[in-house]
């Protein structure tokens, strides 16, 4: 894979997706690789992006009545142990802290693969009565999983930046209504602001968290044809809450199990945008999480050079005042042609290139990172012509990944079928599943892929219709893909 160092991408998206969105993710600026193998550095680009991320969802969060925590980052080896389920499932992650300076240490302290152990090991020191619940907490932090063999940055990494939210309720309808929720605000933030557009629906037994009862996920298509889990929410029923002893007096005065969910997204969202959008030229944000949406480049000579820079400030502040966020490159060190393509890798959404002419013709020329057109417009005309630029921008990026996500969305009624779908085309194959493990399992192992999620459009069994691996009914429909 390339250093970095050289200017451009040197690899072709739709030629080596894999080296593409390495230098991709290197090149603009969003990360750098950390000094131990699977850890990444992310660079104040990248990080502003997850700033954005984090204000909107955020926001979701506290309108709906969740509250902000803090948890330590090491967990006590007994304590994960107490829910042995959880624990076989993130056992071969964990990393281990054995030693304290020079000292060997009485316990092993293990450096959190998720929190619910921490979590609701103090949540049930904090519950005694229904009038406790709800209890909607949501931690900011970072998660450790020794994803060591196989790593691509933002996608898997040994430590990574997320949310994770944890909830308690008095009853299964209300967890279940948390689920849906939680699930629709994830929704709501990916299509809108990241213009990605997502399905919706159940893992499978096989498939879904360990230790919960279902979880429900929005999964994505990204520019390889491979599945992306973009976010999940998960009804945990009482399977955490009796080996954690979270209890409470309900209304009719006796004591009863709570009910729980957890939920989170990473910083896999960032990547996800970079593999949807991204081109043969760079990155491609979209206006309402980038960090610069407008780019102002000076081009003169060193005769028009105070008229011009002086110009470009007004124009800063005329977009500064609508709220646009815009910065100009003053780098007189490089050429403009330079400029461009930097500011092409990174994503910007529009440039604006102000020259002696167009201040003399009170003109200015803008530029659309996602399609390259070149627009002339008079200068009163700025402000109203960005924030419609911006707007139809957002909106287009969204309308082709959905377009991109439905032409690779194919069917498959046999196996020979599905087979050369998954290997020619990839991307999702929606295909009717009896829901047997063993046909799953031998349809993973025979081909890869596996069942992304139970659409909920159709989750409905179809007495008549065969399961594409064994032929028996009835089946129920399902998308698989191979996946990140």
């Amino acid at each position: 894979m390339s250093s970095g160092k050289e200017i451009g991408l040197t690899v072709r998206k739709e030629e080596n997706f894999s080296d593409w969105y390495g230098q991709l993710v290197l090149k603009s600026g969003l990360a750098d690789y950390g000094s131990t193998k699977g850890a990444l550095i992310l660079r104040p680009y990248g990080y502003s992006i997850w700033e954005s991320i984090r204000e909107i969802f955020d926001k979701y969060l506290k309108d709906t009545g969740h509250e902000n925590g803090f948890l330590p980052v090491m967990i006590p080896e007994a304590l994960l142990k107490k829910e042995e389920e959880h624990f076989k499932g993130f056992n071969s992650e964990v990393f281990w802290v054995t030693r304290a300076g020079t000292n060997n240490l009485s316990e092993s302290l293990a450096l959190r693969p998720t929190s619910e152990t921490i979590a609701y090991w103090a949540f049930a020191r904090w519950i005694s009565s229904y009038r406790d619940l709800p209890l909607k907490i949501n931690f900011w932090n970072s998660a450790l999983r020794a994803e060591i063999k196989a790593t691509k940055p933002l996608i898997r990494n040994s430590e990574f930046l997320w949310q994770e939210g944890h909830t308690v309720h008095e009853s299964s309808e209300d967890a279940q209504k948390e689920v849906n929720l939680i699930l629709g605000l994830y929704k709501k933030l990916i299509e809108e602001y990241l213009a990605i557009p997502v399905r919706q629906g159940l893992k499978s037994n096989q498939e879904k968290f360990v230790g919960a009862v279902s979880t429900a996920s929005l999964e994505s298509l990204m520019g390889d044809g491979r599945a992306l889990q973009m976010a999940t929410s998960h009804h945990l029923g009482q399977n955490f809450s009796k080996p954690f002893e979270i209890k409470y007096l309900g209304r009719d005065n006796t004591e009863q199990y709570a009910w729980q969910t957890s939920w989170g997204t990473s910083w896999r969202l960032i990547g996800a945008v970079a593999m949807i959008h991204g081109d043969n030229k760079g990155l491609i944000l979209p206006p309402k999480i980038a960090p610069i949406q407008v780019i102002i480049i000076p081009i003169h000579k060193k005769a028009d050079e105070g008229l011009v820079k002086e110009h470009t400030k007004y124009v800063l502040m005329d977009l500064e005042k609508a709220n646009i966020r815009a910065r100009i490159d003053e780098r007189d060190e490089y050429t403009a042609g330079w400029k461009f393509n930097d500011w092409e890798l990174r994503g910007v959404p529009l440039r604006i290139n102000v020259g002696p002419k167009d201040i003399e013709k009170s003109k200015l020329e803008i530029s659309r990172r996602d399609t390259r057109e070149k627009i002339t417009i008079g200068r009163n005309e700025l402000v109203q012509t960005i924030c419609s630029l911006l707007n139809q921008i957002q909106n287009d990026l969204y309308t082709k990944a959905k377009e991109f996500l439905s032409s690779n969305t194919t069917p498959a009624f046999d196996f020979e079928t599905f087979k050369k779908i998954i290997s020619e085309k990839g991307g999702f194959i929606t295909a009717r599943w009896c829901g047997r493990d063993f046909c799953e399992t031998q349809i993973k192992e025979q081909t890869g892929a596996d069942i992304r999620i139970i659409p909920e459009d159709d989750d409905s069994i179809m007495e008549n219709i065969e399961c594409v691996f064994c032929r028996q009914k009835p089946s129920v429909r399902v998308l698989f893909a191979r996946a990140y």
